[in-house]
């Protein structure tokens, strides 16, 4: 009986043990996750956070080269409602009525599109076009590229340069109708750069031709 009594203290001093380590288990606590021999020892990577410059925040439009990036951040200082993307917008549209109004001879359209050296080197060439009986029976297919490689600033006066993508169908007519050049069935690839200039902060938001050459 002693010995009973014995074994039954040492029990309960032993279970009065364990609880005080271990405490009471209310079957709600989160179970481990099973490791597999792969995963121990393996570190943590933590992603840092992606970093966006500033300049890669103010210059979203990428239709711009990287020379040209410096003049386009002065026009925007000098009128910060200038917006790339619209200017491009509108200097395709420009593309397509210039050359446009230059093979129908439109002299009264390319006054309110260019400056006046460039209308004049347009007109000269209309002139001889005229002179000699012949017609341009062209068409702007496609501008498949439209970017930026220059700006500048001098005083409030912006120039902008855009180079041209683009493919044309051309075709010269003599003065009976009969084709001496071209086909209206292969389109050209064409390389155009253009000048655009306008005086900032002016009450006319129109950019005009102030320059041609070819890529």
């Amino acid at each position: 009986m002693f010995y009973v009594v014995l074994l039954a203290m040492v029990a309960l001093f032993l279970a009065l043990r364990l609880y005080s380590v271990l405490g009471k288990r209310t079957g709600h606590e989160q179970q481990p996750l099973a490791r597999g021999a792969d995963d121990r020892g393996v570190p943590v990577t933590v992603a840092r956070p992606v970093e966006v410059s500033l300049e890669k925040r103010e210059m979203p439009n990428r239709n711009i080269e990287g020379r040209a990036e410096q003049g386009v951040r002065a026009v925007i200082a000098a009128e910060p409602g200038f917006d790339v993307a619209q200017f491009l917008n509108g200097a395709q549209s420009a593309y397509r009525m210039t050359l446009e109004s230059f093979w129908k001879g439109d002299e009264e359209a390319l006054a309110t599109l260019a400056e006046p050296d460039v209308q004049a080197v347009f007109a000269e060439a209309i002139a001889a076009r005229r002179e000699s009986g012949e017609t341009l029976d062209n068409r702007l297919v496609s501008i498949e590229r439209a970017v930026i490689t220059d700006a500048q600033v001098q005083g409030r006066e912006a120039r902008i340069t855009v180079r041209f993508d683009a493919d044309i169908a051309a075709v010269t007519r003599d003065a009976s109708g009969q084709v001496v050049a071209g086909s209206l069935t292969d389109a050209v690839e064409t390389h155009d750069v253009w000048t655009f200039a306008r005086t900032l902060k002016s009450s006319d938001p129109n950019w005009k031709l102030a320059d041609t050459d070819e890529a």
